[in-house]
């Protein structure tokens, strides 16, 4: 039959009606499947994104035949998405047209292999306890549900009473994920054809560790990237790419940033580990400078980068409440806790100036005897250079307040506000160290406000804040009084 392409073969098939479609179609069908494996493998990348996503692009040397094939690619991911994979030539030899695909999933196991035998023959082989002697008998599977029902000559016997011997494999159950395509080829011969999907079970995250000096004002960083594959297969000396970023998961979307990854192409920035940055789109993809092979239901580290003295405030801060501006309460609070952070900037005169992917930050300081104890941890977003890293990494011990409301008067209304309240606090802030401490006191107080008094001036830091910075001597105290009023 003369060869044709995919248009010429729609065309051919409504021109034949449906006798000649379905003969057309029984032809690609009866083909001898060729089976390409990981050793046609010449080259393999993958691009991670945050959400459980993957790029991967998987070229293979591939021997065609002229005109139909039927080409079966193994050890694809078992999480492919099927509708968005692309089969194409890179050798410069174009009219290789796909017809058709199916992907494979359902897997070889010896209860899926009974399910697809039921209503077939197997050899049933029992072996006599006492003389070892084995005898075959043929037995037909009629039910897999709950339990193996045999018909075996005239009985019927439940379970497996011995083992079970099989003619063949079926074609439609296979021992690795599998794509299956129909195409059409214009030429005969060894073809570089990469296959393209998105898959799921592939995802990344990444992993901080930092090292406070002695004095808590300077930090040594090692950022990491932890991959994890729970994606059915293995990425073999893989060409890695994580992109860092919340990506719609619109299909419009997602071909969007895509497409701008071969177009995005900005300079790269001054990187001191595996990792090289650049931006794609609205996001910022990172390339492993060299190869790395991704084993099935594996987790590895890649070192992503390394910054040491890294500049540090740390800050110890008392926050806050709306609800007690409103109404009478006395006591508020008995050694309330006094959160520690500590903040650093992403930029290069720090020593660092990458964006930094989402991820967690641990954070350890050497003991007495030189030992790295860990001191807290934290969450942090994607954050860009030039921005700030703040960090809680708990709360302090020796550091502590009390807190009580000293006075509470509703004022008279007026015109403008309906309510109107006058009260008084004291905060007093005790610290046990050796040392002194400067305490940052948070209060959101709500409505339209102002201080009438205070022992220590504050600062409007936003509109509903009032912020004061209290220095407490060591193994002291000091105690913050101020008023306010209120209107709503």
């Amino acid at each position: 039959m003369k060869q044709v392409t995919t248009r010429s073969l729609i065309r051919l098939m409504l021109a034949l009606g449906i006798s000649g479609a379905v003969a057309l179609t029984a032809q690609a069908e009866n083909l001898k499947e060729h089976r390409s494996t990981l050793a046609d493998q010449q080259q393999v990348a993958v691009t991670i994104y945050n959400q459980n996503l993957a790029l991967v692009k998987d070229l293979r040397l591939i021997k065609l035949e002229r005109g139909f094939n039927k080409l079966a690619l193994r050890e694809v991911s078992a999480k492919i998405r099927p509708e968005t994979a692309l089969l194409r030539s890179i050798n410069g030899v174009g009219g290789l047209r796909v017809i058709e695909q199916n992907f494979d999933f359902d897997l070889l196991t010896p209860h899926k292999l009974l399910e697809k035998y039921v209503g077939r023959s197997v050899r049933l082989i029992k072996t006599h306890p006492q003389t070892g002697v084995e005898r075959i008998e043929q037995a037909v599977v009629l039910s897999t549900n709950n339990g193996v029902v045999l018909r075996v000559g005239d009985r019927i016997e439940v379970g497996i009473p011995g083992r079970l011997v099989f003619d063949s494999v079926p074609e439609n159950l296979r021992d690795r994920p599998t794509l299956v395509m129909q195409l059409h080829s214009p030429t005969s011969g060894a073809r570089r054809l990469e296959l393209s999907y998105l898959t799921g079970g592939l995802s990344w995250k990444a992993d901080y560790v930092a090292e406070l000096n002695d004095s808590d004002n300077r930090l040594d960083l090692q950022g990491w990237v932890t991959l994890d594959n729970k994606s059915g297969t293995r990425y073999k000396n893989a060409r890695l790419q994580l992109v860092a970023g919340d990506v719609n998961r619109a299909r419009r979307e997602l071909d969007r940033a895509l497409q701008a990854r071969k177009m995005a192409r900005t300079a790269l920035s001054e990187t001191r580990a595996d990792m090289a940055e650049e931006s794609l789109f609205e996001y910022h993809l990172y390339t492993l400078n060299r190869a790395t092979t991704i084993a099935d239901n594996q987790t590895k580290q890649v070192s992503l980068l390394s910054a040491q003295g890294v500049p540090v405030t740390k800050e110890f801060l008392l926050r806050g409440r709306d609800y007690y501006y409103g109404s009478s309460y006395g006591e508020l609070g008995q050694k309330l806790k006094v959160g520690v952070y500590v903040e650093f900037e992403n930029k290069k005169s720090a020593n660092l100036g990458m964006p930094l992917p989402k991820g967690v930050m641990r954070v350890y300081k050497k003991d007495s005897a030189g030992n790295a104890q860990f001191v807290g941890e934290d969450n942090i977003d994607h954050t860009p250079k030039n921005e700030k890293v703040r960090l809680k990494l708990g709360d302090a011990f020796d550091v502590t307040a009390d807190k009580k409301q000293t006075d509470f008067q509703k004022r008279a209304r007026t015109r403008q506000y309906v309510y109107a309240f006058e009260s008084a606090y004291e905060i007093t802030l005790k610290n046990a160290k050796t040392q002194a401490v400067t305490v940052s006191v948070h209060e959101p107080v709500p409505g339209d406000w102002k201080i009438l008094s205070e022992t220590h001036p504050h600062e409007k830091a936003a509109a509903g804040t009032a912020r004061w910075r209290i220095v407490v001597p060591p193994e002291g105290k000091t105690m913050l009084r101020y008023r306010v009023l209120v209107r709503y």
